[in-house]
């Protein structure tokens, strides 16, 4: 899986990242880690609504940054707590690092 983890640390720095490739990939986790499909998950759902525990939450929150390849702020989930909201603001914060 680390490889797959560079190749997409290496996309999300060549290229732009949309917020709805970035809710896509944060859908895709939740559902992995709640063991549901991706279609099953509310992107307007707060994320402490999900029922995750605190190793699974630092464990998605480490592979996001680890996919975006730079790392969020400890608020950003307070700021941005449903996954459509923090979606947006990771796009908008991508385009800042690749500017």
């Amino acid at each position: 899986m680390s490889d797959t983890s560079s190749a997409e640390t290496a996309r999300a720095n060549s290229e732009p990242l949309t917020a709805e490739a970035v809710q896509k990939w944060l859908l895709e986790k939740v559902a992995h880690k709640l063991g549901v499909k991706p279609a099953e998950v509310d992107p307007e759902q707060y994320f402490d609504e999900f029922d995750l525990d605190s190793t699974e939450a630092l464990v998605l929150s480490g592979e996001l940054e680890d996919w975006l390849g730079f790392e969020l702020e400890t608020t950003a989930l307070w700021y941005h707590p449903t996954i459509a909201q923090l979606a947006r603001y990771i796009a908008e914060k991508q385009a800042e690092h690749a500017a």
